[in-house]
């Protein structure tokens, strides 16, 4: 009989070494990880089983949500919104399932998707009901988009729920950082006075406008040629007559002048965007001054054909058909980010003219719609790897035609530009100290190194430290559990929901909380509940839940063949669930200790987190967890989002792109996928904290347990 565990976590992992370690690893676990018994029905990959206990067949479709990664078998003919209540998916209605109020409106997601082993075609759904044909002639639909109470599911199927469809919504943690920036952009206004022509000086409008901006503005640039498009060419002459030969320009580099208006404008802006794999954010400066006057963030659409790297690159394998339409989902997210911020600012995107954009090699080659497939294998090659400029025009972008983009270098087949980014920002080249940079996501970029020299590598973690296929889990929105303690004695909990300040053993907390639904648990309360079951010996070194503890508390429960911990009500974190974490914190410390080794340095001097989860989570759990190697707790610094504070520093010093294509040639790569000793160091970070290394500095701090104990 085929034992499951095998197969733990390995619709995450995009490194092929890799999976061959946790298959090796996972195979030497007991019967207890099979799939069959189960009596809470939860496979080891996190999908609830509520049609049966029986293999898998077209009676049991299986149906994925996005984003939330919730996943189950469900019985043939069951609505997408009865599946999402089942799953504990966030979809809204208040209709009752009568078609009338269209807030359960979801966008099936049809493709071959060869890491879920699923084939989700249309005739996987029932047509369209005679309600939903209703409702669309009444008020409308998008395209695409369904009624999820009315929507059948018949077979396998991948369903995304829209923002506006869900109760709560995805929390999108990208704030800009306070950063000092030297304020030199490459995109500057100035207003002036031409002179109208005249029968005796016969020179073009384009010329007197050159001659006078460099007379009046840019007395150093003599005889300089501008260039210009097509496009300023054919409204030179109106605007200049409008303004009364009073003008406005925009000059890109001293070299091109790529706007004109008609009389004074004191204000441009520029867009700063970071292209993550589960959320894109974007920062609006003012060209003007470089002030930052706008942050807003959104969900990444490409989310629906995988929530890893390695998904979306086998989908496009599969599909090839597949490319303009992923390239398109996250230009129009671009396009939704860039027509927000401006609105909100009173302004229009037509203003903005110039964005720069970072993020890794695979949201990079698929923003510019170039096949990633290369880089789904070795030797892993990158389309382009140095920093690129294109007109915004050439993208489909919803700002000004004439704007710039810039594209900031990819480091490596698997380091990519927001890992430039990041070293823009925090340099370790500056530094005397053997400095650790980590930017967690579903896929976390590593950086190693000092005034010495730097290497960087990238490490497969998935998406369960963001909530992701986590039985209770959730990434993070308002109702999930962020913040956790137990009881060492009792093992009773407390906890912090989002959406409310207080502990919830606080008298605040009944106050304000009663009115909170929680639903789940995200990617930081489910490291700092593990973290506290492992100090208070719920679960041993190997990550085991220790079933006779179930005499001592009811939090402590049989869960078919293993031990579940009943954190509140429904929310409870099985065994699967700590394995899960397992494989995600072992790749991630598997990457850090094979780039230490390749610089040869034994420990680091401090560790800086990168990102939004690198800025919830507690350093302390990190280091119990074993995600991180050793270091003394106070040499532990969130840096907040580091990828977009590069992107911000490259659009408004342009000084910097030139510097960040110069840091990329020194930075040492590594390929973690072709590394053999990267087994072996993973198998050994399966512990808690570690198999071998002995955590001096954080023991110094925190009291681990030092019996080993077998359950």
């Amino acid at each position: 009989e085929k034992i499951q565990s095998v197969e733990i976590g390995l619709q995450d992992i995009e490194n092929p070494l890799l999976e061959t370690t946790v298959s090796l690893y996972l195979a030497k676990e007991n019967e207890d990880q099979k799939q069959k018994g189960y009596h809470n029905m939860t496979d080891c990959d996190g999908r609830i089983n509520l049609a049966s206990n029986e293999e898998n067949n077209h009676a049991n479709p299986l149906v994925i949500f996005t984003p939330s990664g919730r996943r189950g078998n469900i019985p043939q003919g069951t609505t997408v919104l009865d599946a999402a209540r089942m799953l504990n998916v966030d979809l809204d209605s208040i209709c009752g399932g009568q078609a009338k109020c269209g807030r359960c409106q979801i966008s099936p997601v049809f493709g071959k998707f060869a890491k879920d082993n699923i084939n989700s075609e249309q005739n996987n759904l029932s047509p369209p009901s005679a309600s939903e044909l209703a409702f669309a002639k009444r008020r409308g639909l998008k395209p695409g988009r369904r009624l999820g109470c009315n929507a059948q599911i018949f077979d396998d199927v991948i369903i995304e729920v829209p923002e506006e469809s869900q109760i709560h919504r995805q929390i999108i943690r990208k704030e800009a950082e306070p950063f000092p920036i030297e304020f030199s952009p490459s995109t500057k206004l100035y207003s002036f006075h031409v002179p109208k022509p005249e029968m005796e000086k016969q020179k073009s409008d384009f010329k007197r406008l050159c001659e006078s901006l460099v007379a009046q503005e840019l007395p150093d640039e003599t005889d300089k040629l501008f260039k210009c498009d097509l496009g300023l060419i054919q409204k030179i002459q109106k605007v200049l007559r409008e303004g009364n030969w009073e003008v406005t320009v925009a000059v890109y580099k001293n070299e091109e002048i790529i706007e004109i208006w008609p009389g004074a404008k004191a204000r441009v802006f520029g867009l700063a965007v970071d292209i993550g794999s589960t959320t894109i954010s974007a920062q609006l400066c003012d060209l003007s001054t470089g002030e930052l006057v706008k942050v807003s963030g959104t969900m990444n659409p490409q989310i629906r054909f995988g929530e890893d790297l390695m998904s979306r690159v086998s989908y496009i394998m599969m599909n090839p058909e597949g490319l303009s339409d992923m390239s398109q989902l996250v230009r129009d997210a671009v396009n939704f980010l860039s027509s927000q911020l401006t609105a909100e600012m009173g302004t229009r995107p037509d203003d903005i003219l110039e964005l720069v954009f970072v993020g890794n090699p695979i949201m990079q080659h698929l923003f510019l719609e170039i096949n990633p497939s290369e880089l789904g294998g070795a030797p892993f090659a990158l389309s382009i790897d140095q920093g690129i400029t294109i007109k915004a025009e050439e993208l489909g972008l919803f700002v000004n035609p004439a704007a710039k983009a810039y594209f900031l270098p990819c480091i490596a087949g698997h380091v990519g530009a927001d890992t430039a980014a990041v070293v823009l920002s925090h340099n370790p080249f500056l530094s005397q100290e053997m400095t650790l940079i980590v930017d967690i996501g579903t896929n976390a970029e590593i950086v190693l190194g000092n005034e010495q020299g730097v290497s960087a590598c990238s490490s497969p973690t998935g998406p369960a430290f963001e909530g992701a296929q986590i039985s209770s889990g959730q990434r993070a929105s308002v109702g999930a559990i962020e913040r956790v303690r137990l009881n060492l004695e009792t093992f009773e909990p407390t906890f912090k929901v989002i959406g409310n300040e207080n502990w919830s053993n606080e008298p605040e907390y009944q106050k304000t909380g009663n009115n909170l639904k929680i639903s789940g648990i995200c990617g930081s309360g489910i490291i700092e509940v593990i973290g506290e079951m492992f100090i208070a010996g719920i679960i041993n070194k190997d990550g085991v839940i220790n079933g006779q503890l179930a005499e001592k508390s009811e939090r402590i429960f049989q869960d078919g063949r293993t031990f579940s911990y009943r954190l509140y009500n429904n929310i409870s974190v099985t065994q699967n669930d700590v394995r899960a974490i397992q494989l995600a914190k072992a790749a991630l410390y598997a990457g850090c200790q094979l780039v230490m080794d390749k610089i040869n340095v034994p420990r680091v001097d401090k560790i800086l987190l990168a990102g939004a989860f690198g800025a919830y989570i507690d350093p302390k759990y990190a280091l119990i967890l074993g995600m991180l190697p050793d270091c003394e707790l106070s040499k532990i610094k969130s840096v907040g989002n580091a990828a977009g504070t590069g992107a911000r520093i490259a659009l408004l010093d342009q000084k910097s792109r030139i510097k960040v294509e110069n840091l990329v040639q020194k930075i040492k790569k590594i390929e973690t996928a072709v590394e053999p000793n990267f087994q072996n160091y993973f198998v050994e970070a399966m512990a808690i904290p570690h198999k071998t290394a002995p955590y001096t500095e954080l023991r110094k701090a925190v009291s681990l347990p030092t019996a080993e104990t077998t359950f």
